[in-house]
């Protein structure tokens, strides 16, 4: 697209997005206020004066909207305005952090420092500068959450501008999006940024699923406003008669949050019965906000039936990030299921605005150990203990601190608070590190259960532990806990360097049997042969058995091969030859494509390749391990033609759901064989009396006959719903493709 340069065009416009913000930040604003934010601005539009976005924009653009989000959407006062504006200037231009300071504080210095220094994890292809430029991230986050609140408004901004960027760059960033950064709004309460940012995600990974979710909700809103309006009516003029002041409306759920339910369920979009909910938003002091919420919860239940299992309770136990709200899902007056979500006007802007709103009113709760507060500490914890390869540690992080919470007891009655589905094991290391590594099982409830059973709220937990029992290795699976997997990890490895000595006079004694010179040489090339990263790993193998005479002729074998053998050789003749141990050459060259088993794409799927080991790995767009992936080898992206690959047929999993009826799964594989001419790889049928649930495993050629496929079958007799199954790998089947 060819850009028209319009410099007085842009001068006003630069100015009226100026006005717009001091507006929105404060209207009437004037004099001795604004100097700081002025001095920024005209320091912003100085050093940026010659730079363009890639949609041939002022770059001055971009760091007005992000001070516009910090102030509307975030609610962050002046110190934060002044550096969104000034974020990139030290970065882009030749004014000095020094600079800044003089003119600014060192205040706004220090965070502008911190911005400067925290990049894009896109701005680096290795991986480790990646992971490191994010636990950047996460020590200015504790350090001060502004940072990340402005970091999260420029990749909010940078995600609404993504049209102007290559293909291969959208998906990157929107990967990293939904990879990162949405869960980091999440987390620190900002509902709406996560949801926009997911939205915006989908947009660029799915655009035709995408699209289609967009339509079907433009479709119904006519009907849906006529619904909602027909239910708050009641509920409506209860309030007023009871004299309690409050705002009703339905909020309509997003695009992302709506597919992802779709997909779970494998509905259609006609049956996803929570496209929206029903918020009621009361006035209350603060004293008697829980008072007044059960208030109106029950004039709701007056006038609709609840459902048993669906009333959450968030206002006695908040959420990690903060969030507060009863919600309760009731029935209405045309059988449908309604979510109503029931807050105070303070309760809904820590909903909206997040860690900004909490801390706005911290000081004036009895309580100032919040959910977000303990996450924060959390955040501490992990970058303080963590060991770990760049790349397990973003895992961790993402594991352990976008997780929900769950809230449980010690035997004493005392509360704590672990991520959801952390175990028993997690549950003891939390105590202590030697009560995890003696842990022999737990009682849950009173009950007796293993180590790796797990927990939810209201569990009560008290741990059996032994002196005789060691940590295992095994135990990593049973832990989802960084602080409990540190602790198990350098528990082992202080028990396996107690075998340090055992294992070096071992090795010893086998190099001089076989005439080879021990020593540091010996160990490396039988180290790197074992491919053994770890030198206490190394000798404890040797010790426990496991490298023995006979991985060490493999790798005499290969070191013959390679030509190093004689420098180790001790200076004597050999009374037996050592005959070489050659690894199986690979006669069969590796394929330059591959589908990944997790979703199987087929030609005609939305699909992303990444080049990775001399092969092309293929995902569907939407697949989770598509987005870590890209999030992690944004530079490994690369284009598909589904033409070179070998296979003609590619495999595909349906789900169908009916009433039983004699001859029905004759039905289904006579068509699927015999008017398709497909292969069936595996059947599947469960029956619950008259009700089934059956999953087929076909090979196609592509979506075009996957859709015709589904048309015919569901027009079988018995047979309700028939849909494709989008991740095979849940079925935990082997397929031998």
């Amino acid at each position: 697209m060819t850009y028209v340069i319009d410099q007085e065009a842009e001068r006003k416009e630069i100015l009226r997005k100026y006005r717009n913000l001091l507006k929105v930040y404060h209207p009437g604003i004037q004099g001795r206020e604004i100097r700081g934010i002025r001095k920024a601005f005209l320091l912003a539009v100085d050093a940026h004066k010659n730079m363009r976005r890639k949609s041939g924009e002022p770059y001055i653009y971009h760091p007005l909207e992000v001070a516009r989000i910090v102030v509307t959407e975030i609610g962050l006062g002046e110190t934060a305005i002044i550096c969104a504006l000034l974020h990139d200037v030290v970065e882009d231009s030749d004014y000095s952090l020094e600079y800044i300071e003089k003119q600014f504080g060192s205040d706004i210095s220090r965070i502008i420092d911190a911005l400067t220094k925290v990049k894009e994890i896109s701005d680096n292809s290795l991986l480790s500068k990646q992971a490191e430029n994010f636990k950047k991230m996460l020590l200015t986050l504790s350090a001060d959450p502004r940072v990340m609140l402005i970091k999260l408004a420029d990749r909010l901004h940078n995600m609404r501008t993504l049209e102007s960027m290559r293909p291969d760059k959208q998906l990157k960033i929107a990967s990293e999006t939904l990879y990162i950064f949405a869960p980091l709004a999440h987390r620190l309460g900002l509902y709406a940024i996560k949801s926009e940012m997911e939205d915006l995600a989908l947009k660029f990974t799915e655009p035709e699923v995408y699209q289609s979710v967009v339509q079907k909700l433009k479709e119904s809103s006519v009907e849906r406003t006529r619904f909602i309006n027909q239910f708050v009516y009641p509920i409506k003029k209860s309030l007023v008669e009871q004299g309690i002041q409050a705002d009703i409306y339905g909020r309509e759920k997003s695009v992302f949050s709506i597919l992802k339910k779709m997909r779970e369920k494998e509905i259609p979009f006609e049956e996803v019965y929570d496209i929206f909910a029903v918020r009621v938003i009361i006035q209350s002091d603060l004293e008697n906000e829980k008072l007044n919420c059960w208030r109106v919860y029950s004039i709701v239940t007056d006038h609709y039936s609840p459902k048993q299992n669906r009333l959450r309770d968030w206002i006695s136990t908040p959420k990690a990030n903060g969030y507060e709200s009863l919600h309760v899902t009731v029935m209405s007056q045309t059988g449908q299921w309604v979510e109503v979500q029931v807050r105070t006007q303070r309760m809904h802007e820590i909903d909206e605005k997040g860690i900004a709103a909490h801390w706005k009113y911290k000081e004036k709760l009895s309580s100032s150990d919040t959910g977000l507060d303990r996450w924060l500490n959390r955040i501490g914890e992990l970058l303080a203990n963590s060991e770990y390869e760049p790349l397990a540690f973003l895992e961790e992080f993402k594991l352990n601190l976008f997780a929900d919470e769950i809230f449980v007891f010690t035997p004493k009655g005392e509360m704590r608070t672990l991520p959801a589905n952390a175990t028993a094991l997690d549950f003891a290391y939390g105590i202590h590190s030697n009560i995890g590594n003696h842990c022999i099982g737990a009682k849950v409830n009173h009950k007796l259960v293993p180590l790796n059973t797990r927990l939810k709220s209201g569990d009560q937990i008290e741990v059996i532990t032994s002196k005789m029992q060691r940590p295992k290795e095994e135990w990593y699976e049973y832990l989802v806990t960084a602080r409990a997997k540190t602790m198990l990890r350098n528990s082992i490895k202080e028990y396996k360097r107690e075998f340090l000595t055992q294992g070096k006079e071992l090795l010893e004694k086998m190099c001089r049997e076989l005439e080879i010179e021990p020593g540091r040489t010996v160990e490396a090339q039988l180290q790197d042969f074992m491919k053994i990263p770890s030198q206490i790993e190394f000798y404890y193998q040797i010790a426990k058995g496991d490298i023995g005479l006979k991985e060490i002729r493999q790798c005499m074998g290969q070191a013959e091969k390679q030509g190093w053998l004689k420098a180790i050789r001790l200076p004597f003749t050999r009374t037996k030859a050592i005959e070489p141990v050659l690894e199986e050459e690979n006669s069969i060259a590796r394929p330059a494509y591959e589908i990944s088993k997790c979703c199987y794409p087929i030609p005609g799927d939305e699909v992303v390749g990444f080049k990775i080991d001399d092969k092309i790995v293929i995902h569907r767009t939407g697949c989770p391990e598509a987005v870590g992936l890209a999030t992690r080898y944004g530079d490994k992206i690369t284009s598909i033609d589904w033409s070179k690959l070998e296979n003609s047929h590619f495999i595909c999993g349906l789900n169908l759901t009916g009433i039983d009826a004699p001859g029905l799964i004759y039905d289904i594989v006579k068509i699927i064989t015999e008017k398709f001419h497909l292969n069936i790889k595996a059947f599947h049928l469960d029956s619950s009396g008259e009700v089934y649930e059956a999953w087929v495993i076909v090979t196609l050629p592509g979506t075009e006959v996957l859709n015709d496929l589904l048309q015919i079958l569901k027009k079988i007799g018995g047979i309700d719903k028939v849909s494709r199954i989008n991740r095979l790998k849940d079925l935990h089947f082997e397929l031998n493709s």
